[in-house]
C-alpha cells in the first residue's frame, strides 16, 4: 500500500493548496478518520511550520517534540484528529485540532490550563463485566462508568491526566454544536430542538435558524456557550 497519496485526491477538510505539490503524506489507520484528521508530520511542516520539509518533521517526532493528547508521537504518519491537543513542549506552545467556518481544520492556540482537557462525543454505550457502562468515545477513548447517566450524542470533558469526566454537556435544547460534516460542516449552531425518530433514519436536530441536520452531524461543544476558543479565519 502507498504511503503517500496524489494532493488532488485530499480531503476537503486538509488546509493545504492542492497543485503546489503532487504529493501528500498519507495517515496511518487510528483512532480519527481521513476526513477529520491530518498526518502528524504534516501537522508540523503545513499548519505549524515549525520545519520546511518531512525529514525534518520526522526528526522532531523521532526526538519526542510532538505531544498529543497528553503523549508523545511516535508515527510520523499517525492522525491528528478534531478536538486533539497538540503540544510543543520545547515552545511551551499549545493548540487544539478545531474546523473553520468554511469547513477546514485549523489549529487555535491554547492555554497551558485548556490543554489539560478534551472534548469527547459519546458515540456509543456498552454493558460490561461487572454491570459497569463502558462510554465509547470519539478520538478511540473508552470511559467506564458505575451508573448510566449519559446519553450517545453527548459530549464529555476528559482530563487528559486522569481519564476521568470533569463535566458533560447533553444534546438537548439550547447546547451549542459544531457541525462536523454535511453541507454545513463547521458553523456553530445553537440546538432549538433535537427530534427522537422511531424508525430507521437518524434524529433530527432543529438550530434557531431554522436549519436542520442529523444527529452525526453534529458535536455538543457547550451549553448555552461553547467551551472552545473562538475560531479565527
Amino acid at each position: 500500500m502507498s504511503d503517500h497519496m496524489k494532493r488532488l485526491a485530499m480531503p476537503k477538510t486538509w488546509p493545504i493548496p492542492k497543485k503546489v505539490h503532487l504529493w501528500a503524506t498519507k495517515q496511518s489507520a487510528g483512532a480519527h478518520s481521513v476526513d477529520s484528521s491530518m498526518p502528524a508530520a504534516m501537522i508540523l511542516r503545513d499548519m505549524l511550520k515549525v520545519c520546511d520539509t518531512a525529514k525534518e518533521a520526522k526528526k522532531i517526532i523521532a526526538a519526542r517534540d510532538l505531544i498529543v493528547n497528553g503523549k508523545a508521537v511516535k508515527d510520523a504518519k499517525a492522525p491528528v484528529g478534531l478536538m486533539d491537543v497538540v503540544s510543543l513542549p520545547k515552545s511551551g506552545a499549545n493548540y487544539r485540532v478545531l474546523l473553520t467556518s468554511k469547513g477546514k481544520l485549523t489549529l487555535v492556540p491554547i492555554t497551558a490550563d485548556d490543554a489539560r482537557w478534551i472534548l469527547c462525543r459519546i458515540e456509543n454505550k456498552t454493558k460490561v463485566a461487572g454491570g459497569k457502562i463502558q462510554l465509547n468515545l470519539s478520538g478511540g477513548r473508552n470511559v467506564l462508568l458505575d451508573e448510566n447517566k449519559y446519553s450517545t450524542g453527548d459530549s464529555v470533558k476528559l482530563c487528559l491526566e486522569t481519564n476521568k469526566i470533569v463535566a458533560d454537556y447533553p444534546l438537548a435544547e439550547n447546547a451549542v454544536v459544531l457541525v462536523i460534516s454535511g453541507r454545513h460542516i463547521g458553523a456553530v449552531e445553537t440546538v432549538d430542538k433535537y427530534t427522537v425518530v422511531n424508525r430507521p433514519t437518524e434524529n433530527t436536530i432543529t438550530f434557531k435558524d431554522n436549519s436542520e441536520t442529523v444527529k452525526k452531524n453534529v458535536f455538543v461543544i457547550g451549553s448555552g456557550k461553547s467551551e472552545l476558543p473562538e475560531v479565527s479565519e
